[in-house]
């Protein structure tokens, strides 16, 4: 036998650690022999089942598997509040009594307050109120240390970029959702084309700036129109008050004549005029009333739009447009209460709303319509600060730290650049509100961001941009790009085209390199094997796949970090245990024994009256 064949399940009678099902498996990842990578048994944990209340009883099983780090589970808020207070003191002396380490997995909500019907503030605030209260909770179970609570970047915002990539390796942005701020709702962006006239390709970047500039010229364009329509009627109104003033009509006073006229004296007094006369102020009131519709409604629309632009430039900090809206506001307002003084200013009040309309068609367009990942990352890391600074208040040193995980591919923020903005954007609020509300130096404000918001990194989530066209290389590129702000990893295996969650090596995730890709900034990192795929009997009957694990990542059995490993020894019975049952059960021993002496007469063996052929009668 050559020597390479040794150990091969196909000649070996006992494969030694062979798999039963697949006799490569693990070797992949399975490099017990580099003591650099191979993972302690004490990194790596196990999460509980989420659909249980009873999470006391639920971390008591699985440590007794062996696993030293365990994941409680708050997924569903309903559940969540079903745990009675006492239970999570409980679990923390149970950790404490075994020496192990816990994590948490917070409730699924929408940090964004974005629902079907649109992004509603209230709707935020209550989620930001489920988040402090899972945290508040949850730290009963490290009242001393900084437990890693994990929270997903998001739970039902649709994905607000679609991004492919294309047979020849191009990445393209296929849609984009967007938000209207004013009215909270969203929707995807209507597809264009190519723009032919000008040459360039089509982008969902570029539509988006086409739509918010139309609709703003479109806006601009109908306060005009209103403006001029109601400076038409006035100029009307000149040509019939010289008509009556060539009538004899002298001093006419029209906005007296106008505030007369909704009064119940109005027709007592034109039926004192004659028929010219009261023609003419009919003719006049009319028209007035007709105008101040017009440029009323104008002044409307010019100062919802410059509000607009003012808001813009105040959130920008943009200096030099709020110094002109400014200008253009000083302007206006003494001619607005001049008009409401006197209706007949209305002249002033349409040229100054034209002239208005001028300033504001000088400057940039505002982004009435923005895209829903810009927007959505903002109200998340509101949320996600805001705990925080509840959080630290509270707590100080032994705050939770928040970790944001990606949700799976192709729901929102579940991209590497996503998760990595929506940190930066958290810590950056976190900080602000503890320089302003605790005079924590930028140094130290910036130390604690730092330390208590980071991110929960789902290698199996990720593997599934593998439907959108992208590589293996593809998926550990993503992982280099947030691995310097990772605190958690989960671990689960799919084969990039569903949300399966698989042990390790039992799919196509590129999990050592991705592992490598984090541990550069920290190998100290706890690693959970989510592992839902195999929760319930209709799967794999609830089996803790704490030892599939264990092998995959080649960890040492002992602690001195040296052989034997969980890869050699993990599945020492492989060949006789498989998905078939047991080949030589108990049963063929007691009735047969280990030799042949009981075996029937006609085969070779010593028991008479014991025979293959008929119901226990010899065969003479």
């Amino acid at each position: 036998m050559a020597k390479e064949d040794y150990g091969k399940g196909s000649i070996s009678f006992y494969p030694g650690a062979d798999y039963g099902f697949d006799h490569e498996y693990g070797k992949e990842f399975s490099v017990s022999s580099n003591s650099d990578y191979s993972s302690s048994a004490g990194l790596i944990g196990v999460n509980v089942d989420p659909r249980t209340a009873n999470q006391l009883d639920a971390v008591s099983k699985k440590l007794s598997t062996g696993a030293k780090t365990i994941e409680v589970q708050g997924l569903q808020m309903s559940t969540l509040d079903n745990i009675p207070k006492q239970h999570f003191k409980e679990i923390e002396r149970l950790k404490k009594l075994v020496g192990a380490d816990l994590t948490f997995h917070g409730p699924l909500v929408e940090p964004t307050g974005i629902g079907q019907g649109g992004w509603d503030p209230s709707q935020r605030e209550f989620a930001e109120r489920q988040i402090w209260s899972s945290v508040e909770r949850a730290h009963d179970l490290d009242p001393k240390g900084n437990l890693v609570i994990t929270f997903h970047s998001s739970n039902g915002l649709p994905e607000p970029r679609t991004r492919v990539k294309t047979d020849d390796g191009k990445e393209i942005s296929s849609n984009i959702a967007v938000i209207d701020e004013r009215t909270g709702r969203f929707g995807m962006l209507p597809k264009g084309g190519a723009d032919y006239f000008e040459k360039e390709e089509y982008s969902p970047d570029k539509d988006l700036k086409r739509l918010n500039e139309q609709n703003w010229t479109t806006e601009l364009s109908n306060v005009n129109i209103s403006a001029r329509r109601g400076r038409e009627v006035l100029e009307r109104m000149e040509q019939i008050q010289k008509q009556a003033e060539s009538a004899g009509m002298k001093n006419i006073d029209i906005d007296k004549l106008y505030k007369l006229s909704n009064t119940a004296e109005w027709q007592q007094h034109i039926e004192k005029l004659n028929p010219e006369t009261k023609k003419l102020t009919q003719d006049l009131v009319s028209d007035l009333g007709y105008a101040n519709v017009f440029v009323h409604d104008s002044y409307r629309g010019f100062k919802g739009l410059f509000n607009q632009v003012y808001d813009v430039a105040v959130r920008s900090k943009n200096e030099e447009v709020r110094k002109k809206l400014d200008e253009l506001q000083d302007k206006v307002i003494p001619i607005v209460e001049d008009y409401k003084k006197d209706s007949s200013n209305a002249v002033k009040l349409a040229d100054a709303v034209s002239n208005g309309i001028r300033v504001l068609d000088s400057m940039n367009a505002p982004q009435i319509f923005k895209p829903l990942e810009e927007f959505a990352i903002d109200k998340a890391s509101e949320t996600f600060a805001n705990v925080a600074l509840k959080s630290y208040d509270k707590f100080r040193d032994s705050s939770p730290i928040i970790s944001i995980e990606n949700p799976p591919a192709g729901m929102g923020l579940s991209r590497a650049e996503d998760l990595k903005n929506l940190v930066e954007a958290s810590r950056k609020k976190f900080v602000e509100q503890l320089i302003e509300k605790k005079g924590l130096s930028k140094g130290e404000a910036n130390k604690q961001a730092e330390k208590l918001i980071g991110t929960t990194w789902d290698l199996g989530h990720i593997n599934m941009i593998r439907k959108y066209g992208y590589s293996k290389e593809d998926v550990v590129e993503e992982t280099k790009k947030i691995a310097p702000y990772v605190k958690h990893i989960h671990l689960s295996d799919n084969f990039g085209m569903e949300h399966t969650e698989l042990p390790m090596g039992m799919g196509n995730v590129p999990t050592k390199a991705m592992i490598e890709a984090i541990e550069k900034y920290n190998k100290q990192l706890k690693k959970i094997a989510e592992t839902g795929t195999w929760f319930g009997p209709q799967a794999f009957g609830n089996a803790t796949p704490f030892r599939e694990t264990l092998r995959a990542f080649g960890s040492p059995i002992y602690s001195m970090k040296m052989a034997p490993y969980w890869s050699g020894v993990a599945n020492t019975q492989g060949a006789y245990f498989s998905g078939y049952g047991r080949a030589l059960p108990e049963q063929h021993f007691n009735l047969y024994g280990a030799g042949f002496s009981n075996l029937p007469t006609e085969l070779g063996g010593q028991m008479e009256g014991r025979s293959r052929m008929g119901g226990g009668t010899p065969n003479q």
